[in-house]
């Protein structure tokens, strides 16, 4: 794998960076250890400027090039796990219990660390890049947090690049896409308030469990029946909580889904079939319902110039017959979408399949494939010298 010759030679160091943050994940906006290492790392490195407290934990870490163009460019990768008990086995597996790196957070933060250090040490361009370490990417929108900070007042960057690792895809290939890439995020909240009673008597009650159970059989019919076929919309119900014992009916049940879409009007949509399925049918029955639906991530959209520029740099690492056109995009959410909404900027996917027991992201046995970590690094520091070429 053609990666950048320096950068292969600390592979090992990478590695042991990234282990060592899987061993000690931490929750959304508590990445307290991670921002200190990630801090430690870029002193160590020699960096121009750190800066802090930028969404509480984030960091942020300015490289200089030689020459004097103003140009500057801002690579982004998140810090923050998930609250998964991990099942993978490995050997530095989380120390923190219930808590995990189930979406390579860990791994994305050492790329970038990699490409800072490659970056500091060679100088190989002219202008500034900006490496940005945010917290907070999964449900806590830290990308919003840092942008509604002055992240790009503090750094004026001309274009924002992302990337995530992706299981399913083979080690070291790319996958691009221009236009949509990853959906919009709701996060939906029922809940329905009904009259307990004695589950033999249930004539005396008015029951939610039983509410809930039609609600979310309603709620599928949303996309099937309120949405064009050829636009895209997803309603998930992954929580139903109520009751405490075998015959009580309880007074109320909570529910907890997510919505997706990419379409705004499609996100309308969701909402109000939502809203209209669940308040109606609780009052079908006689009870009530309360809901919430709260946006909280927009569509992660490329934007198409500077989607070519990451391609071309993703096809100087691993080659143009491994960097492939996405040809849908995912239905999961990324809060980078709030940097690119506020600047020019593309999202890529990096394979990092082993071909055996691949588990996907947020799953209780996903670790990161160490294997991948050159080829990130490298592609970071490719798309910076490329994009900020050194005038002879």
């Amino acid at each position: 794998m053609p990666v950048i010759n320096r950068i292969a030679e600390f592979h090992r160091e990478m590695t042991e960076w990234r282990q060592d943050l899987h061993a000690h994940p931490e929750l959304a906006l508590q990445e307290t250890r991670t921002s200190g290492v990630v801090q430690g790392k870029l002193r160590e490195f020699g960096v121009d400027e750190i800066i802090t407290g930028i969404a509480r934990t984030g960091v942020v870490g300015v490289i200089r090039g030689t020459g004097t163009s103003g140009r500057a460019i801002g690579l982004r990768a998140d810090m923050d796990a998930l609250p998964i008990l991990e099942e993978s086995g490995a050997p530095y597996a989380s120390q923190n219990a219930g808590v995990m790196h189930a979406c390579g957070h860990d791994g994305h933060t050492t790329m970038l660390l990699g490409a800072a250090k490659y970056l500091a040490e060679t100088r190989n361009f002219d202008g500034t890049v900006y490496v940005i370490f945010q917290p907070a990417e999964e449900n806590l929108a830290g990308g919003d947090i840092m942008v509604k900070e002055g992240l790009f007042e503090r750094c004026p960057v001309e274009m924002v690049f992302g990337m995530h690792n992706w299981p399913q895809m083979p080690a070291g290939t790319f996958a691009w896409r221009e236009g949509p890439v990853m959906a919009a995020v709701a996060n939906i909240e029922i809940t329905i308030t009904g009259r307990g009673a004695h589950g033999a008597m249930p004539h005396f009650g008015i029951d939610p469990v039983v509410i809930a159970s039609h609600i979310v059989t309603a709620l599928q019919s949303i996309v099937a029946r309120s949405i064009e076929p050829l636009e895209s919309g997803v309603v998930t119900v992954g929580h139903i909580n109520g009751g405490h014992t075998y015959n009580v009916i309880p007074e109320t049940v909570r529910m907890l889904g997510t919505a997706r879409w990419f379409n705004d009007r499609v996100g309308d949509q969701l909402e109000d079939g939502v809203r209209r399925l669940a308040t109606g049918i609780a009052e079908s029955f006689g009870a009530r319902a309360d809901v919430v639906f709260s946006r909280d991530y927009p569509a992660t959209v490329n934007d198409p110039d500077a989607t070519a520029l990451s391609r071309r740099a993703a096809a100087a690492v691993a080659g143009d017959a491994r960097v492939v056109h996405m040809q849908k995009p995912t239905m999961g959410g990324e809060d980078f979408a709030f940097m690119l909404n506020a600047k020019q900027g593309s999202y890529i996917m990096l394979g990092a399949a082993r071909g055996k027991d691949d588990a996907m992201v947020h799953h209780p046995r996903y670790d990161f494939n160490d294997e991948i970590l050159p080829i990130g690094a490298s592609y970071w520091a490719t798309l910076a010298e490329q994009l900020l070429p050194r005038r002879e």
